[in-house]
Formats: C-alpha cells, sequence, structure tokens
C-alpha cells in the first residue's frame, strides 16, 4: 500500500501524481482540480452509475417516512436533483467550492452549502429523514469513516434512514461500462485499507482516481461503532434488458447500497 500523504478528506476521489522523486505519489482533493470538478458536471445517471440510483425510489417509499433530505457529497448536484425529483426538501453539502458552485450554476434554485471536514454545526440534530451518501466514502480512509458517520447519525431524525452508496469490492477488479481497471492487476490483492485505483470512462478526463479499499464486514464494523444498524442491503444488478453496453453487470454487483437507521 502506498503511503497517503496529503490525501483529501471526504467527499473526493483522490488524483494521483508522481512527486518529484518520481518514487511515491501524491494526493490531492480531485474536486479543487477545475478539469476533473468540470468533468463530474457532465455525469448522469448512465451506465454503470445507472445501478447505483436504479432502486432507491423503491427504497425511500419503504422506508422513509418524512421528505427532509441532506444530499452528503453532493458534487454537483446531480444526486441533490434527483432527490428533490423524487419529492424531497433536499439540502446539498459538500466541502469543494468549485462543485459548490457548478451545483448552483446548474441548480439556481436549490439550496447548496459549503462546509469544511466534519463540521455539521449548521445543522440541526435529529431533524433529517434522510441522509443520502451517493460514492462518499469510496475514497476515505478507514479512520475517517467512523467519526463521519458518528456526525451523520447525530443528524437523523429517530425513525431517519441513511442510504449509503458504495463501491462494492468487485469494482476494483473487474470492467465496467463506466469504469476500467485492467490496468491495475494489484487491486486483486488489496485489504481494507489498501489504494485501489480505477478509471472513469464517462467522460473524457482519463487520469486514474484512487479510492480506500473496504470490504462488506468492515463497512458493517464501522457502521455499528458509529451508532448505526443495517436495516436493508442491496447489491443492484442488471437485469440485461437496459440499453447500455453491459460488461460484468448482469453478473457481479459493482455498488453495495446500505439502509441503516439509527441503533435503539
Amino acid at each position: 500500500m502506498h503511503s497517503i500523504r496529503n490525501h483529501p478528506s471526504f467527499l473526493s476521489r483522490a488524483l494521483v501524481t508522481p512527486n518529484n522523486s518520481g518514487d511515491s505519489l501524491e494526493f490531492f482533493n480531485s474536486y479543487g482540480d477545475e478539469t476533473r470538478a468540470a468533468s463530474y458536471a457532465t455525469l448522469a445517471f448512465h451506465n454503470t452509475y445507472y445501478l447505483a440510483f436504479r432502486d432507491l425510489p423503491k427504497l425511500f417509499r419503504t422506508h422513509v417516512k418524512g421528505k427532509k433530505a441532506i444530499d452528503f457529497g453532493c458534487g454537483t448536484g446531480r444526486s441533490t436533483r434527483f432527490l428533490k425529483q423524487q419529492g424531497f426538501s433536499a439540502v446539498g453539502v459538500d466541502i469543494s467550492q468549485e462543485m459548490i458552485r457548478k451545483a448552483k450554476q446548474i441548480d439556481p434554485v436549490g439550496n447548496y452549502y459549503l462546509i469544511t471536514d466534519g463540521d455539521y454545526d449548521q445543522f440541526d440534530k435529529k431533524s433529517y429523514d434522510l441522509i443520502l451518501s451517493a460514492f462518499t466514502f469510496d475514497n476515505i480512509p478507514l479512520g475517517k469513516k467512523q467519526s463521519l458517520f458518528l456526525g451523520l447519525t447525530r443528524l437523523l431524525h429517530p425513525k431517519g434512514k441513511l442510504i449509503s452508496i458504495t463501491s462494492s469490492p468487485e469494482m476494483y477488479t473487474h470492467e465496467w461500462a463506466s469504469f476500467t481497471t485492467e490496468k491495475f492487476p494489484e487491486n486483486k490483492q488489496a485489504k481494507n485499507g489498501d489504494v485501489v485505483p480505477i478509471i472513469t470512462k464517462d467522460f473524457d478526463d482519463n487520469r486514474p482516481c484512487y479510492d480506500i479499499f473496504c470490504t462488506p464486514e468492515e463497512y458493517s464494523r464501522i457502521y455499528a461503532d458509529a451508532g448505526l444498524q443495517i436495516v436493508e442491503t442491496i447489491k443492484p444488478l442488471a437485469t440485461g434488458d437496459e440499453s447500455y453496453n453491459w460488461i460484468n453487470e448482469t453478473r457481479i454487483a459493482p455498488w453495495i447500497i446500505y439502509v441503516l437507521q439509527s441503533k435503539p
């Protein structure tokens, strides 16, 4: 595993470049990169990403009773706008000024807020019916995940739900309609906490992003330690009837969707 220096805090995948000596990697906030931020702004709910959002409306109807929501790690607001389309009064939050700026450009009437790392003071505790975290935790170091989830747990209404969408371990070892890992065979030996590279194919910026490998078992431990319990786990597969050029999506789930609630 590479040592992580200047690792980005939550809400961004990490771009990686060699340092001047060429023998190690520097990490920085990819959302602070204007080119990458502009690329993320073009993403829609297509290809492999489609499977991350396809089942959410049903999960909302089944598990969520109110309409007050936070989109944690909103980026340019794609998932915030999705929540609004589903009838939620949604607030998008992110630590990247550039991403929030783009979100407001795309959705001038939306509510998007720049926050500092782990600072939820501007939000009322125990008041949110839904907190959505779509891919936000993929690149966060293991120790940091728990503290952030603990903070989010404190924002949940007693009957509220937190829906966490994460990359499955198989995401980093297979090919997908939206992603490629064929250049990174070392991913097959990854263990919890290891850095795993992946390239997004749905936009032109083909620089690799680096995530932090985390198994479902480790996520279960992190959720429990943050005062959360798993209500339902979904591993979405494509049916083969969709209009996308699937690669492995019909037989291997690229995502894991956790529905969580506060422990009694």
